[in-house]
């Protein structure tokens, strides 16, 4: 006798849903049938978790030299260069948060892209969101408004939780923290300047975090007072240049990872990448020596840590890093972004140059970045049905 997937009870349908772990497979669902794509529009948790940041991240490389102003898409899963190519202007990005690209344009105009909506040939609706200018000194002439904006984040999606929305931007050669909540305010809110310079800031557990740049202490924040409090101390400090992240894991822990950078000979290196776990009972570091099976991305976007175990081509324990952005600002050179590989925690060995050990070569990705301008980022695919 056939199987009829369209009278599946609903209970049994909504179990096989809530165990569906990879994007793809819950699309498959959506095409069984009529009900099975009602069901799964249905399913708010599932749908949650997929729109959510515990997901891999997929890789942006600008393609410099297309006048069509052109982006490649790498990903981890099928350790390969996608097929499709997304539609955006060849500018750095300043942040990756919730499944959206932020930028500054020469106004000082904070923009909100959705890259997966501007797939070539089939772009969709309110890709583009322009906020509010930000303040901005009269010694920062226009053309530096390429480095005004150092890091910026999105507390949720703007379209699907606007309410919701914060927008938080590193700023500034002072690295300073702002704020603006979307469809709420007509100006940003500007954050005691002694709260200076910030590395990272994330939003995590219902708050604002932002990591000390000088001093390596764990800041909080609190937009509708915008006083800041100390969480927790400072880590040790040493090396040329050290870069701190911080990392929401699994929506109960809280990581901040330290990456220590070089510049010999004016190239820039990753040297040393330490992570400490924040203890919130006692609100103090633990050092951490394994990632408990997460696989963490590190870049210019809002870190993002998935179960590897749960993603072929992730690599547990592993910390996959990118070339970014540095309070250096130094040049790429000729070699294009190349500060780039995979550090695993438990063995403390890195590959560099590579995002899969198991191609060393990696031609394509070396040949796409070595002909960029621009640092490529991380982004969470959106998820819309």
């Amino acid at each position: 006798m056939d199987s009829n997937w369209e009278k599946l009870p609903g209970h049994l349908l909504s179990y096989i849903l809530n165990k569906v772990e990879l994007l793809s497979d819950y699309l498959q669902c959506t095409l069984v049938c009529r009900s099975w794509n009602g069901a799964a529009k249905d399913c708010e948790s599932q749908l949650a978790k997929m729109r959510s940041c515990y997901r891999p991240p997929m890789l942006l490389i600008s393609n410099s030299t297309d006048e069509d102003n052109t982006w490649n898409v790498y990903s981890i899963i099928d350790n390969k260069v996608l097929d499709m190519q997304l539609e955006m202007p060849n500018v750095r990005f300043c942040g990756s948060s919730n499944g959206w690209l932020i930028t500054m344009d020469k106004n000082f105009v904070v923009i909100l892209v959705n890259p997966f909506f501007r797939v070539k040939g089939r772009r969709k609706e309110n890709s583009i969101i322009r906020l509010p200018p930000m303040n901005f000194p009269s010694h920062f002439h226009s053309l530096l408004y390429k480095k005004y904006a150092y890091k910026a984040i999105i507390s949720a999606d703007p379209i699907l939780n606007a309410n919701d929305c914060i927008v938080v931007v590193i700023y500034e050669e002072q690295l300073r923290l702002a704020f603006i909540r979307l469809g709420k305010d007509a100006t940003w809110t500007y954050i005691d300047e002694s709260c200076r310079p910030i590395d990272d800031v994330i939003y995590a557990q219902h708050k604002f975090y932002a990591a000390d740049g000088k001093r390596g202490k764990l800041l909080s924040f609190d937009i509708s007072t915008s006083v800041v409090e100390c969480v927790a101390p400072g880590v040790r400090q040493k090396g040329d240049y050290l870069k701190k992240y911080l990392v929401d894991s699994d929506g109960k822990r809280l990581l901040m990872v330290q990456r220590d950078i070089t510049y010999a000979t004016w190239k820039r290196a990753t040297t040393q990448i330490e992570v400490r776990e924040l203890d919130f009972d006692k609100y103090w570091w633990k050092r951490k020596n394994t990632l408990d099976g997460l696989a963490i991305f590190l870049g210019d976007n809002s870190s993002v840590s998935v179960l590897a175990s749960n993603f072929p081509g992730c690599q547990p324990n592993c910390i996959y890093f990118n070339h970014d952005t540095d309070r250096m600002k130094r040049k790429f050179e000729d070699s294009g972004p190349h500060d780039f590989g995979i550090y695993n925690i438990e063995d403390k060995t890195f590959q560099f140059g590579t995002y899969s050990p198991q191609d060393r070569s990696f031609s394509q990705i070396f040949t796409l970045l070595k002909t960029t301008n621009q640092p490529p980022i991380w982004v969470v695919p959106t998820f819309q049905i």
